[in-house]
């Protein structure tokens, strides 16, 4: 039975830990894009669109946020599920998987239709003016879900630090309620009350006369 308790609870942290680690790799990847992505992209619609997409032959945005958002997700659930008993790191736990839920959801309506207008269809279908709209509608959206991402990232790793510092005090919890134990059956009996100039150690107890 404690062999079973001691798997389920490491499985537990690496589940916690695993989705923490998830939301700190994406929101990394948000910086990215923020400060060395985007710029380029977007500085001169439609032509740097197209340099964008010669650029990424290869591999995309496309090829990264999508299963990486479905691991935080399943991470975050497993976590959840796995946790719920500790409720210190509940709720932050909790919190990160509704926030990246939530997070790919507003992707998903919001950036997806864009990326296709942009990255796919481009100039062939639309105008000029109509991409540079559409670019400006994803640059503002782009900082919902780069405060999103955050958030998800924050409240993932509280939940983590709360997970791990319950689990240090539960592994030092029987060792010091030990001590205490010990100290209280070997205290002297000049730390005891007196009555009389007598201890009430080893003594019978007293009927209270007003009572009897």
């Amino acid at each position: 039975m404690k062999e079973q308790t001691m798997k389920k609870q490491h499985i537990t942290f690496a589940f916690v830990l695993a989705h923490a680690w998830v939301l700190m790799i994406f929101f990394g990847a948000l910086v990215f894009d923020t400060l060395i992505v985007y710029p380029n992209t977007f500085h001169d619609v439609p032509h740097s669109l197209e340099r964008a997409m010669a650029f990424a032959t290869v591999r995309g945005p496309g090829d990264f946020f999508p299963p990486l958002g479905f691991a935080s997700w399943i991470t975050g659930i497993g976590s959840l599920i796995l946790a719920w008993r500790v409720k210190p790191a509940r709720y932050w736990i909790l919190a990160s998987l509704v926030v990246i839920v939530c997070e790919g959801l507003f992707s998903m309506a919001f950036f997806w239709p864009r990326n296709t207008i942009m990255f796919t269809e481009g100039t062939a279908l639309h105008s000029v003016a109509f991409l540079k709209q559409t670019a400006r509608e994803f640059e503002v959206g782009h900082w919902i879900r780069f405060a999103l991402g955050a958030a998800a990232a924050a409240t993932s790793f509280m939940g983590f630090l709360k997970l791990y510092r319950y689990r240090i005090l539960s592994r030092h919890a029987p060792q010091e309620a030990q001590v205490a134990v010990g100290g209280r059956s070997n205290a002297s009996t000049d730390a005891l009350p007196r009555k009389g100039g007598r201890s009430y150690q080893n003594e019978p107890d007293e009927i209270d006369p007003a009572v009897s």
